[in-house]
């Protein structure tokens, strides 16, 4: 296998009330469901985007469940391409090995490791030990506060004692195989990512790294790509054509990503 990194494309499936939909990640509210702000609610069931993913050999593809009312429609989703899909969303110590034995490919968790809003090293340490490294991903979801980056928990509504930086990212990566990263202050707005945590994610991570949050073209790839030097793969939501987007048809994704498990093969 060549040491050679090139961006790729990592789709999601987020489920809110049983629901696929695309969703303005600031807006999402517990006190408030009136604040919500929706992109996009899939007319098909969650297995439709489960088995498209499938049949492209999309890997890496995370479902997120948003809140409550989800499990039916995520254990669909495993059940349509078993051990195929990570899942995330309410991940606890308590429930990570039942969704690997439901079909999950990898466990992503937040605020689990984070209560009363501080990090927990103890807690990240036993679920590594209960679900082993490589089944496991650590979601540093963060908003930006001045120069720096905190990492935000409980749907992007609290921000925790974290900083996302090179020595939380080290710390991280002992215990975790991936990192997925929403870029919440700009997830669901189609405005552009944000080119700074990229090019950072890209200094700091020594482990695979998806980011989601922004991104709004095609093109968007290549600018990923070349602020990360190759090490960070990108999410798109709410811009694809699959999700009602109208700035980035899905088969183009697929293509990019066939052109580049190529230029990976070839050693380029």
């Amino acid at each position: 296998m060549s040491s050679h990194h090139c961006t790729a494309f990592r789709p999601c499936i987020d489920l809110h009330s049983g629901q696929v939909k695309q969703i303005v990640g600031g807006s999402l509210n517990d006190k408030d469901e009136s604040l919500l702000k929706t992109n996009f609610v899939s007319n098909e069931p969650p297995s439709y985007y489960a088995k498209l993913y499938r049949d492209n050999n999309l890997t890496g593809a995370h479902v997120i469940k948003l809140g409550p009312g989800n499990d039916d429609a995520a254990k669909e989703c495993l059940r349509t391409w078993p051990d195929g899909l990570q899942i995330g969303g309410g991940i606890t110590l308590d429930n990570a090995q039942t969704w690997i034995d439901a079909g999950a490919a990898k466990v992503i968790v937040t605020s689990y490791l984070f209560p009363g809003a501080k990090f927990s090293l103890e807690r990240l340490q036993g679920l590594c030990k209960a679900v082993g490294k490589n089944r496991l991903v650590v979601d540093v979801s963060c908003r930006k506060r001045g120069s720096e980056w905190i990492v935000a928990m409980d749907k992007w509504q609290t921000m925790t004692d974290m900083k996302v930086n090179k020595e939380s990212m080290d710390l991280l990566a002992q215990y975790c195989s991936e990192f997925l990263v929403h870029a919440a202050d700009v997830e669901g707005l189609c405005k552009g990512i944000d080119e700074d945590l990229v090019q950072a994610l890209g200094e700091w991570t020594s482990i695979p790294t998806t980011y989601a949050g922004g991104a709004n073209a095609l093109h968007d790839l290549e600018l990923v790509n070349r602020l990360s030097n190759g090490k960070v793969d990108l999410t798109f939501g709410s811009a694809l054509d699959i999700f009602g987007g109208k700035t980035v048809k899905f088969d183009d994704c697929v293509a990019w990503n066939n052109a580049v498990v190529h230029i990976k093969a070839d050693g380029a």
